[in-house]
């Protein structure tokens, strides 16, 4: 039996496990990000099921028809009375063996139609992956700004609230207004609501960052920036270098390539499938037949008179314009896609540059100073609340500027099909 004081030490002991389980942040860059992603992701796993299923086809059309067996015996004999004789006197029986062969190379022609399949899923799974790629660094890029941005409402709801206690010591020394102190207070009440949208926006990224890495809902995220910078600076990467590289790499396009391979070995397959396949018949047959004990090799084939597969074969000759077409969607689209991107990205990358690197700390000197001066009373306090709202706007627009610049080299990695920022 355990003593009252063991079984209290280790509820508490438990109660201390789930508290750290529950408190356990996960420190995540955008690179180990990407490693959960591969290894955890439900709709990557379910794309590349999709390979191994498309493999097995290649299992069905590497086999052979089976050989089909024929039996036929006498039920009843009634001059003996007797049922199932398979005697020479008195019984009869007859048996056959056949075997399927198709003709024209169906069989090879159904292994490469099926391994064409193969390379179709194999796009399909790496079209996935580069889509949700970059819906997960577009998504890791928002939430660490988005939590760079309430961190700035942190500080100023902080020194905000030091404000309001200074202030309300004033207010019953008679030093300062009521409307003062009211108007410092909607300040705040403000501050406050503005930090909840952007906590639920948060809370809205960190779930689909958790789905897209395949973590549970109670993994505590915080995120870290790594370095995206390429090997040559945006401008000096040229477009057409970019469009070779989205031609070569863009897995949607070798998708719609392999579509049109695919319909191309159909058609090949469809026609084969006019020409008739043979059936090799081996029988035998007690007394039923000229002479006894008889045996006797047939062949039997269709007369491709009626049906010479005109459907199928027609079928496979639409299926051949239709991804064609396909083709020339995704060039188009790709080179288009491209272009803007490419555009977006230089623009992005020409604001970026043109913020003085000293900004950000330069004007958290100048806030410090601002309150100070505001407690002291050199400045008025609608000249404070301008000041202020003007350091929270623009703190705000620079990591959206940094936002948009990140975002905007994911969008060139996802256009490009390639990793040319890391």
């Amino acid at each position: 039996m355990i003593r009252t004081g063991t079984l209290i030490f280790l509820l508490l002991g438990i109660f201390a496990t789930i508290t750290h389980a529950q408190t356990d942040t996960l420190k995540l860059n955008l690179p180990q990000a990407e490693v959960l992603f591969l290894k955890q992701n439900f709709d990557l796993l379910a794309a590349n099921y999709q390979i191994d299923q498309a493999k097995a086809e290649i299992i069905t059309a590497r086999l052979f028809d089976n050989p089909e067996l024929e039996y036929e015996n006498l039920l009843y004999n009634h001059e003996t009375g007797k049922f199932l004789q398979t005697s020479y006197a008195y019984g009869q029986f007859a048996g056959s063996v056949s075997q399927l062969i198709k003709l024209a190379g169906k069989r090879n022609k159904n292994i490469k139609l099926a391994q064409s399949g193969v390379r179709m899923a194999e796009m399909e799974y790496f079209d996935v992956q580069r889509t949700l790629k970059f819906e997960l660094q577009n998504t890791f890029y928002k939430a660490y700004f988005t939590a760079q941005s309430v961190n700035v409402f942190d500080e100023q709801i902080k020194s905000t609230q030091m404000l309001i206690k200074a202030y309300e010591t004033q207010l019953k020394a008679g030093n300062v207004a009521l409307k003062d102190v009211i108007r410092i207070k909607s300040l705040l009440i403000g501050l406050q609501a503005e930090q909840t949208n952007l906590l639920n926006e948060l809370e809205d990224q960190y779930r689909d960052l958790r789905m897209l890495c395949g973590l549970a809902p109670n993994a505590i995220l915080s995120l870290a920036l790594v370095s995206a910078e390429p090997d040559l600076p945006l401008n000096q990467i040229p477009y057409l270098t970019l469009l070779d590289s989205a031609r070569n790499n863009r897995s949607d396009l070798k998708r719609s390539k392999a579509a049109l391979d695919y319909n191309e070995l159909n058609l090949k397959l469809q026609k084969a499938m006019a020409i008739p396949d043979v059936e090799i018949l081996l029988s035998y047959d007690l007394k039923g037949n000229y002479p006894e004990k008889y045996t006797g090799i047939g062949l039997k084939i269709p007369i491709p008179l009626f049906n010479r597969n005109q459907g199928e074969i027609k079928k496979a000759k639409i299926g051949i314009d239709a991804a064609t077409t396909e083709v020339n969607k995704y060039e188009l689209l790709l080179s288009n896609e491209l272009f803007n991107s490419y555009q977006n990205a230089l623009r992005n990358e020409k604001l970026f540059e043109a913020i003085d690197p000293d900004f950000n700390t330069g004007f958290s000197k100048l806030i410090s100073g601002l309150i100070k001066n505001f407690r002291e009373r050199n400045i008025s306090l609608m000249e404070f609340l301008d000041l202020y709202q003007s350091y929270k706007e623009n703190v705000l627009q620079i990591n959206q500027v940094q936002l948009q610049r990140l975002s905007s080299r994911a969008e060139l990695n996802y256009v490009t099909g390639t990793n040319l920022f890391k």
